[in-house]
């Protein structure tokens, strides 16, 4: 089964419109995970506009007892690596540290590396290894070192995709924009193909597959990619909690998903 991880980043934006510690993130993966998620996704940014590093360090404290055992939540945190430190303008919110201090601190169980820069409103972009993977290689080997899995966010390009494995990370997750784009105009069995062709290149390569933004129950229904082990979902499922509550969107996606 693919694995579903949920990103509480609009669930931090709507908390940081206010004054206020409310929502808490924390209490919304609490009951995501209950809900029957399987992990947690953060993608905290310098400008700490939604999720904040003490977000992140409380998520990487908590803990969540299903079957009777209680275990640390599995985290997994986005963000650029050479993303620096940067210092707090607003009330009662810690400096932003530095992804890699960040990282190195909490150690999560996956960190997923993102080209993106201070000025975008979202990541849009994957990383072009033939430009950055000298840079990226000694950084994919000291987060190895701290015990974390890594994923590089990549475009379904497989020119690209293939080089990956040399840089020693163990998965990629797929940008997926350009699909959820292309099911909206009912144009993407095209564009399927090109993210199953990237897909079937990392897996030859011996890199597992994640996939995520912009995806929702209706287009990951038709995301056919055998070999994908998790999708992080974020916009759409806040859009959906508000619809139908967490727990019923949760088990929508679920459901796409396939049994476990």
């Amino acid at each position: 089964m693919t694995q579903l991880s949920i990103n509480l980043n609009k669930i931090a934006l709507i908390r940081n419109s206010r004054e206020t510690q409310y929502p808490d993130p924390c209490e919304f993966a609490i009951a995501a995970l209950q809900a029957g998620a399987h992990s947690i996704t953060v993608h905290p940014r310098p400008d700490q506009r939604h999720i904040r590093a003490e977000d992140c360090y409380r998520l990487s404290k908590l803990e969540s007892r299903q079957s009777g055992v209680s275990a640390h939540i599995e985290l997994n945190i986005e963000g650029n690596p050479f993303a620096a430190p940067e210092v707090s303008n607003r009330a009662g919110v810690t400096d932003y540290p530095g992804f890699m201090s960040l990282i190195e601190t909490i150690r999560p169980h996956q960190v997923t590396l993102v080209p993106d820069g201070a000025d975008q409103l979202t990541s849009d972009h994957g990383f072009d290894i033939e430009q950055d993977g000298e840079r990226l290689l000694p950084i994919i080997d000291t987060i190895k070192g701290w015990g974390c899995r890594v994923s590089l966010f990549m475009d379904p390009l497989p020119a690209q995709i293939e080089l990956v494995s040399a840089l020693g990370a163990d998965r990629i997750e797929l940008y997926t924009e350009a699909y959820a784009r292309a099911h909206e105009r009912g144009e993407h069995t095209a564009v399927l193909a090109q993210f199953q062709e990237a897909a079937a290149v990392a897996a030859q390569h011996g890199l597992g597959i994640n996939a995520g933004h912009d995806l929702n129950v209706e287009n990951l229904s038709e995301f056919l990619i055998p070999e994908l082990l998790e999708v992080s979902i974020g916009h759409a499922f806040t859009i959906d909690a508000l619809r139908y509550g967490i727990f019923e969107a949760t088990r929508r996606y679920l459901e796409v998903l396939g049994p476990s």
